[in-house]
């Protein structure tokens, strides 16, 4: 066991960031705590260098219970990237907001606990990671405090704190029979559990691990937070704890093996990008459309998790495939951030209106279909190579029918963009260059597929 506080950096950049912005927060006047935002960027940005520099280093366990491994580099890059694109779209919102300096740090403690699910290795560790990255998006959902943020709170909550209980259940049912808490252990100890017990306490534990993802049967959060939420915090609850979330199921798939996961998920994957898709045909407000793609893309996303331990490509093709979904989904909502608009209507001409946005917001939504030469193409591919050489060949199909059907409800989206402008050209700067930034990274990280994955 390794005890050294150094190898893990980059989290106690991000806890240190937290705790001096909510110091300076009691200090600054009320209408001018801009300052925070800054203090938890600089965080982020440490904690990004440190992770960086951390990649390049042999594996290792810290503290028995924390691995630092590929799955926790690219976990560590993807949530720290994505905090810190949220950080910054929503600065703009909540300047000279009473609240200002606790929006921020809330967000950093909510994407401290994705990287420790995606890191731990000892259920008792998941646990307290699921409850650190779950309680403070609960009061971001509720930030706005109307009507529509209220309910969203609410429901995010108890559905939270329901499938919390379940979880928590399913943990001592393992620990119970697996005769321990570490992954190792359960490796063991769950081969010689009875069965019935071990199924009991897997969906049991699934069902706390879901509702972050997003996924069938926890995702009925989503289209309430989306909308009702600030649209910087929907950015940020249906990218960063999702980032944690599928690390966090894949990392016990592959390090316990439990009898039937394969099995098991490839279903909820099936039943999740298909649940998804059909939703979002008729949404006529792009957060709620945006929000069951968020759903659909937790089935593609679950089906390299499904692959664990089956095939080599499962691992490759769920860390590209998670760090392309952050990048086109915060490119996303920062064209709705930008334009400040909610319904499809309101986007007509918005390419001859603001040009970098129009184009931003396309290169996103063709990246959502998987349309080449976006990251996500690359990271759909390898998953369908997972299916197919897990021996899962159904469910390659079942993905290939379910993205050829979301191309049309994206399209009801770029259609209208090349119309007649309906109104003022968007003025968000800030949102405007997140948007334009994700895009290009979107690109590149497609174009550049073959280096990153040669040096993965």
């Amino acid at each position: 066991m390794n005890e050294n506080p150094a190898d893990l950096a980059p989290e106690l950049c991000v806890l240190a960031a937290a705790v001096a912005g909510l110091a300076a927060g009691m200090f600054l006047p009320r209408a001018r705590q801009w300052p925070v935002a800054a203090v938890c960027s600089a965080g982020l940005v440490a904690g990004l260098a440190f992770a960086g520099a951390a990649a390049s280093g042999p594996g290792l366990m810290a503290f028995d219970a924390f691995s630092v491994d590929p799955i926790t580099h690219v976990t560590r890059i993807a949530v720290l990237g994505s905090t810190l694109a949220a950080v910054l779209l929503a600065a703009g919102p909540v300047r000279g907001h009473p609240r200002e300096s606790e929006h921020h740090v809330l967000m950093l403690l909510s994407a401290l606990g994705a990287i420790m699910l995606g890191a731990s290795s000892d259920l008792l560790v998941l646990v307290a990671a699921y409850l650190l990255a779950s309680i403070p998006a609960y009061a971001l959902a509720g930030f706005g405090k109307d009507a529509l943020g209220t309910e969203a709170a609410l429901k995010y909550y108890l559905m939270g704190a329901l499938l919390g209980v379940f979880m928590l259940g399913g943990v001592t049912v393992l620990s119970g029979v697996g005769r321990g808490s570490a992954y190792a252990a359960l490796r063991t100890g769950l081969a010689d559990a009875p069965p019935a017990a071990v199924a009991a306490g897997v969906v049991a534990l699934l069902a706390g691990l879901l509702f972050k993802a997003g996924a069938v049967p926890g995702h009925y959060w989503v289209p309430d937070v989306t909308e009702g939420a600030p649209p910087a915090v929907a950015a940020y609850v249906t990218t960063v704890p999702k980032i944690g979330a599928f690390a966090a199921l894949y990392r016990f798939g592959a390090e316990t093996s439990p009898d039937g996961w394969p099995a098991l998920l490839a279903v909820i994957a099936a039943a999740t990008m298909t649940l998804g898709n059909l939703a979002a045909f008729g949404q006529d407000n792009v957060r709620r459309l945006l929000a069951y793609s968020t759903v659909s893309q937790a089935g593609y996303l679950l089906v390299p998790v499904a692959m664990a331990g089956r095939t080599d490509l499962a691992r490759p093709a769920l860390l590209y495939f998670v760090a392309a979904y952050a990048v086109t989904n915060l490119g996303a909502f920062a064209v709705v951030v930008a334009a400040g608009r909610d319904d499809l209507a309101g986007y007509a001409g918005l390419l001859r209106a603001s040009p970098p946005l129009g184009l931003s917001l396309v290169v996103c939504l063709l990246g959502f279909v998987g349309t080449p030469p976006t990251a996500v193409f690359v990271g759909k591919v390898l998953m369908f190579g997972a299916a197919l050489d897990g021996d899962h060949a159904w469910l390659a199909v079942v993905a290939a029918v379910n993205t050829v059907a979301s191309v049309f409800y994206y399209l009801r989206w770029i259609v209208p963009l090349f119309r007649r402008p309906s109104g003022p050209p968007p003025r968000a700067r800030g949102a405007t260059v997140v948007a334009a930034a994700a895009a290009l990274l979107s690109l590149a990280l497609g174009i550049a597929s073959g280096a990153a994955l040669a040096a993965y």
